[in-house]
């Protein structure tokens, strides 16, 4: 897809066109790859893990989050508070337990919030991304709430972008800000670290 590799696009271009792409993937190749990604992850041994349930077209699906729960993970998945804070986390206990959102098409755990902090506890950190460079800049999907919440995540834990192969690309405009990504999980490619 040679769409994708043009780095002189803006921000708002990029995202036009990965939204487009990913909308355009057929459901027989969203499945394929959501498996090859429970492959790739259900290799990886930590004790916590903050990740997030795949909604819309984003690559993976809910059994991402239980293969790393039955790898013996503690998983915690986010909750959005508003807009504009960090994200709440809550632990994942099953399907069953997913409740709405107040943002319409996500859900979250309906347990105890664990608070802004909860991610300073992870060895392993599964962030979404319409894509990720070469260098570790992720482009999400502009609401910032990863970019603030990062902040608390302990150094040196490694921050993983969730793309489809083809969105990791040479170059993506990036901002002071950005929280850059230490590796990308890909379905064809499994865990590279960054920056390559």
């Amino acid at each position: 897809m040679h769409a994708l590799g043009n780095e002189h696009l803006s921000k708002a271009e990029w995202r036009t066109r990965l939204s487009r792409a990913r909308a355009d993937q057929t459901a027989e190749s969203h499945a394929r790859e959501a498996s090859a990604l429970v492959s790739a992850v259900s290799k990886v041994t930590v004790g916590t893990v903050c990740a997030y349930l795949p909604f819309g077209a984003e690559p993976g699906t809910t059994a991402l989050v239980d293969a790393l729960a039955a790898g013996g993970a503690r998983v915690l998945l986010p909750v959005i508070v508003s807009r504009a804070d960090p994200l709440d986390w809550a632990e994942y206990t099953g399907e069953a337990d997913l409740v709405p959102s107040k943002f319409r098409g996500i859900r979250e755990p309906g347990g105890k919030r664990l608070g802004t902090e909860a991610v300073g506890a992870a060895e392993l950190v599964l962030v979404p991304a319409l894509a990720v460079d070469h260098r570790g800049v992720r482009l999400g999907r502009g609401a910032g709430h990863y970019d603030r919440s990062l902040a608390f995540a302990a150094a040196g834990v490694p921050l993983l972008a969730v793309v489809r192969d083809e969105e990791l690309v040479e170059r993506l405009p990036g901002e002071p800000h950005d929280v850059r990504m230490s590796g990308a999980l890909t379905p064809g490619r499994g865990v590279l670290e960054l920056p390559m």
